[in-house]
């Protein structure tokens, strides 16, 4: 079982994803490469020697059966690089971590719709309401947000997407012996029952350093077909995901924000260096090359056609009243009726107020 080489590899905190890839690719078995000895680490070309003496010197003390035991007892779930459901746009970059641990259900994010929020710990309230009002637009669909748990933009985006039936991923600096930062443990926790997954390449008992934090987030944006930023200092760890995001060849937006708010002159410098400006949902999707596919409560997909999504897109985030879409999308009584029970029946949308529509 080649599962316990891969936790082996990730559980010598010396060693990076790159160094376990330069051996796997080069050996081309994981097992082979964990129990390689210093001379046949000295046949590969530009490996360094001392990298090579220090992972053989560290390796004396792993047990592999003990670190796969390890990781197992605590109900964390693993997947290897070389697994085939191993996430294909993580599988692209550069350095794309070897082990990925996990807790939740990975298998219920639909990885090709997937779109990362970064930002601001110390994000305004507009900045927060922003993010909010972007994610909402994308109520009720396959979309997947993905995001990296810490305070401020991070956690109002977890939240966003699970209060909009959205699936997400949490990904983390740390291993899942620590929670960081604390007030979090909630969403880790919801999260993990049933609202998506959160993801680690860190053994459990790596703690959550600053360095790892920067690492982290090439997986934020690695995992994701385009980085939505709201709210970024000039030297902000969101600035390096932004970064990030266009060396991965990723789509790149930004939400704009006060341009008094010092939060925000990252924002501004990435717009003029040619990010895509995101104000709506809409916005997102025609960056992406997406249509909406909405599902029902029991998570059935719904695909909609052009009436349907422009009632959709009228009623937006507030009850309108059926004589505002009517004057919005200009059609007859009867008609407009039956389109918007034909919603309502599809679980798309629900009156309240009256005769005004809400999106369910």
């Amino acid at each position: 079982m080649n599962t316990k080489f891969w936790t082996a590899f990730s559980s010598i905190e010396q060693l990076d994803a790159t160094f376990i890839r330069r051996l796997y690719n080069y050996f081309g078995d994981i097992e082979t490469a964990f129990n390689s000895t210093l001379s046949d680490l000295q046949q590969i070309e530009g490996l360094s020697i001392r990298r090579a003496e220090n992972f053989i010197e560290k390796k004396k003390s792993v047990n592999p059966d003990k670190t796969l035991e390890d990781v197992l007892s605590r109900g964390i779930k693993i997947l290897t690089y070389e697994d085939k459901n191993y996430p294909y746009m993580l599988r692209q970059i550069s350095d794309s971590p070897m082990c990925l641990y996990y807790k939740g259900d990975l298998s219920s994010c639909n990885l090709e719709r997937t779109v990362a929020f970064v930002g601001s710990r110390k994000a305004s309230f507009g900045g927060k309401e922003s993010v909010r009002k972007i994610i909402s637009d994308l109520a009720n669909t396959d979309i997947c947000i993905v995001s990296g748990l810490a305070a401020g933009i991070d956690a109002v985006s977890h939240q966003a997407a699970i209060e909009n039936n959205l699936k997400t991923i949490g990904v983390i600096a740390s291993g899942f012996d620590f929670t960081y930062p604390s007030g979090n443990k909630w969403l880790y926790e919801k999260i993990e029952d049933g609202c998506g997954a959160v993801v680690s390449e860190y053994y459990p008992t790596f703690e959550p350093i600053k360095f790892r934090f920067p690492q982290r987030n090439r997986i934020v944006t690695g995992l994701s077909y385009g980085t939505v930023v709201a709210e970024a200092a000039l030297k902000s760890g969101a600035l390096i995901s932004a970064n990030l995001t266009l060396e991965q060849g990723r789509e790149l937006m930004c939400i704009p924000g006060s341009i008094n708010n010092v939060n925000t002159e990252g924002i501004y410098k990435l717009l003029k260096d040619g990010a895509t400006m995101v104000t709506k949902g809409e916005d997102i999707l025609n960056a992406l090359g997406w249509e909406l596919i909405f599902q029902t409560p029991n998570h059935s997909k719904i695909p909609l056609n052009e009436t349907e999504k422009l009632i959709f897109d009228i009623i937006g985030v507030e009850p309108k009243g059926f004589d505002e879409i009517q004057t919005a999308t200009k059609m007859e009584t009867d008609k407009l009726l039956i389109c918007l029970t034909e919603m309502e029946l599809s679980g798309l949308i629900e009156q309240s107020e009256g005769d005004r529509y809400k999106r369910s």
